[in-house]
């Protein structure tokens, strides 16, 4: 997700959500989300709450970076 302030910068939203139990894993605002972040936090999440089976994405630029790839 992404919105601009009133200032006009652009802020993005990081939101991993659990689609089976629909809990809220983690939510994540900045003003950039680098493919490396993105990545530190889902080893964060696997970290608490082990493997998935399967990761849907919307496939933005920073969650289809070589970072999120390898």
């Amino acid at each position: 997700m992404s919105d601009v302030l009133m200032d006009v910068r652009r802020f993005r939203i990081l939101a991993v959500v659990d689609d089976y139990s629909r809990e809220n894993l983690v939510l994540v605002a900045d003003t950039s989300l680098s493919g490396g972040r993105v990545v530190r936090e889902l080893d964060q999440i696997i970290a608490e709450h082990g493997m998935p089976k399967t990761i849907g994405s919307d496939n933005r630029t920073e969650l289809t970076r070589m970072a999120i790839l390898k």
